[in-house]
């Protein structure tokens, strides 16, 4: 049974905040953007390759000008946000429930002048503190997975989007045709959930919610190469990484990793970019 949304809330929390995962996640996994990335080889480089995937998804967005109102649910460090503002001129809210990232972000923001176009929102996405049709398009790179209630979410995604509004996302999922919940336990005990999304689940979700979809994105190769890249990143790193964060936070991140690497080879996990737009 899934935990309370409150509890997994909590802990993404308090798991963000703390030095060991702030140091690996802004070191390793893509400086200011921490999110999978898209790779032409095995060894590109983990921060080049993670903001291709900023690149693509900003470029699949339709009508998208100076005057739009973005909302990036579970933001992290901003790096999608300040390439929206600095590309587009466009303003952009960051909701994150970790304080520790979104003092980065702020710091991040403020230093390449960009901090009038940022605003950074502590909260979680289950409940947005903002009003009814607030946003022109509400963008998201692998946070969802967080939730407890993922349903949730994509309903206060509905509620705060303005009509004609974009929802763009990805997310590491679970496949649609996994065979069970067991062969993700590895993966699951990491994230303390009882389940993924998937491209079904988020489909058919957004169908039920009355939005349309625009187009969905298959790139679940990714996903193993982005893992694979920062398993070994961190592996080679490993003197300097256990300076920073704890031995036994790296010892089991290099464990985790290898979970997720499993998983995805023998296909059981998912990842892509979904668009969604609200009528």
């Amino acid at each position: 049974m899934t935990q309370p949304a409150q509890s997994v809330v909590e802990v993404a929390e308090k798991y963000y905040d703390s030095n060991d995962a702030d140091q690996f996640y802004f070191k390793i996994w893509g400086g200011e953007d921490i999110h999978i990335g898209l790779y032409d080889g095995d060894k590109d480089p983990i921060v080049g390759a993670s903001k291709k995937t900023v690149e693509r998804i900003a470029s699949m967005l339709q009508g998208f000008g100076q005057n739009a109102q973005v909302l990036d649910i579970g933001a992290g460090y901003g790096g999608p946000a300040r390439y929206l503002a600095r590309t587009h001129g466009c303003h952009v809210a960051c909701l994150n429930l970790s304080e520790t990232q979104n003092a980065r972000n702020r710091k991040l923001s403020n230093d390449q002048g960009l901090g009038e176009l940022i605003e950074v929102v502590h909260a979680n996405f289950e409940q947005i503190p903002k009003p009814d049709q607030s946003y022109d398009v509400v963008w998201s790179q692998d946070a969802i997975l967080h939730s407890g209630n993922r349903k949730k979410v994509l309903e206060e995604v509905v509620r705060v989007l303005r009509p004609g509004g974009q929802f763009i996302f990805t997310d590491p999922m679970q496949a649609d045709d996994v065979p069970d919940q067991t062969v993700l336990a590895p993966v699951l005990q990491r994230i303390h959930l009882d389940s993924l999304g998937s491209f079904r689940f988020y489909r058919e979700t957004a169908r039920e919610l009355g939005l349309e979809e625009v187009e969905c994105v298959n790139l679940t190769e990714q996903l193993v190469r982005h893992y694979g890249r920062v398993r070994e990143d961190l592996t080679s790193r490993y003197d300097e990484m256990t300076k920073l964060s704890s031995k036994a936070y790296v010892d089991r991140m290099i464990q985790g990793l290898g979970h997720w690497i499993d998983a995805g080879k023998k296909g059981y996990l998912a990842w892509g970019i979904l668009h969604f737009k609200k009528p």
